[in-house]
């Protein structure tokens, strides 16, 4: 199955003219740690949406089951999740599991959350971080095509004082983009959160925010990329701050540092900047840095990227990402536009179709690929 490249550029353009959709819903969240956005702000819950078709009866009351399904076409591989061309994808079947805790019950009210997720992105959603053959890791849950089951967060959640506290396997808060196709305008990866960002950590983090509204994150992990494991002498810090610099801008830094597992020992730091330029216009600066000695990138590496997202009408949003990223092949550039289009219907879906060219001093390629997300 082969499409051209200029057939879905032909897509994104005609469907600017038409739709239905709330595009402020499609931008990804910014400013709160990946664990705490995806559920909340990235998407609205079917559950919490009378008209919006469901697949669980979520009552409010004990566990509440949520998901979504992600199909997606690319016709060539990008290298970061997006790596099996020229077919029809199931990147993501998603299940997530919430028991919330019950902040006025006597002792530790503890809830938790489970997620279990199936597809080509698997690889690169399970601890690949650990020990071969613990929780999910070469452990006999990759099949062929590419496919494969992972376990990417399993944690419980207490409140200690006026911090909230979350233990066990969960993903990282650095960075901007994220494993969850929920969370993400584009249907493609960024090249620094592929190879500058941890995607999960075993350990303990702990939130609070404190009278001057700045949100305080502070954890132990035993590296990165790890699953109820510990590669080696894992044992690193994670932590950092959300603040609200005026009305319109925001600013977010996260850092690791310590033992950080395959990675080796280092220390990384992600800087993220929302910028609202209007009711309509918004921007994003994110910038990392990593220096580590393990098994990945064994040098210094760095990336810059920029977004902007456009509200062109109540029913779709267009965005734009340019990249720079240099590590020790070098550097690397990317550009990506596409759109974000929610069909009017009482199903939660969105398509994103997007053009891609990515480059550096040997040459150039390009990719046009398109996704459909419904959650369910």
């Amino acid at each position: 199955m082969k499409f051209s490249k200029y057939a879905i550029l032909a897509a994104i353009a005609s469907v600017i003219f038409g739709g239905q959709v709330q595009a402020d819903e499609l931008q990804q969240p910014v400013l709160s740690p990946v664990t705490y956005t995806l559920q909340d702000d990235a998407a609205v819950s079917p559950s919490d949406a009378a008209e919006t078709w469901s697949l669980f009866n979520n009552d409010g009351r004990g566990l509440e089951i949520t998901g979504w399904l992600q199909l997606g076409y690319h016709d060539a591989s990008t290298g970061l999740f997006n790596t099996h061309p020229d077919a029809l994808n199931v990147h993501q079947l998603w299940l997530a599991f919430d028991k919330a805790g019950d902040a006025d019950a006597e002792g530790l009210g503890m809830g938790y959350h489970f997620d279990l997720m199936y597809g080509t992105d698997a690889a690169d959603t399970q601890a690949f971080g650990n020990n071969p053959a613990r929780w999910d890791f070469q452990n006999g849950l990759d099949h062929g095509g590419g496919y494969g089951w992972a376990m990417p967060q399993a944690y419980v959640t207490t409140n200690i004082g006026d911090w909230d506290v979350q233990i066990g396997h969960f993903y990282t808060t650095v960075g901007y983009e994220v494993v969850q196709a929920t969370g993400n305008f584009f249907y493609s990866h960024a090249k620094t959160m592929y190879n500058s960002e941890p995607f999960t950590h075993t350990g303990v983090l702990a939130s609070r925010t404190n009278e001057a509204g700045t949100d305080i994150y502070v954890g132990w992990t035993a590296g990165w990329d790890t699953g109820f494991d510990q590669l080696g002498d894992g044992s690193s810090f994670l932590g950092g701050f959300s603040k609200q610099l005026a009305d319109n801008i925001g600013l977010t830094y996260m850092t690791t540092f310590g033992d950080l597992g395959w990675r080796g020992t280092g220390y990384s730091h992600s800087l993220v900047v929302d910028i609202t330029l209007g009711e309509k216009l918004s921007y994003v600066l994110q910038s990392d840095f990593a220096n580590t000695n393990g098994i990945g990138d064994p040098a210094d590496s760095i990336g810059v990227n920029q977004y902007v997202f456009y509200d062109l009408n109540d029913s779709m949003a267009v965005g734009a990402r340019l990249e720079w990223w240099r590590g020790a092949a070098g550097h690397e550039y990317a550009f990506t536009t596409g759109l974000n289009w929610r069909p009017e219907s009482k199903y939660d879906l969105v398509l994103r179709p997007e053009f891609r060219v990515d480059w550096n001093d040997t040459g150039h390629e390009e990719i046009a690929g398109i996704d459909a997300v419904i959650a369910f």
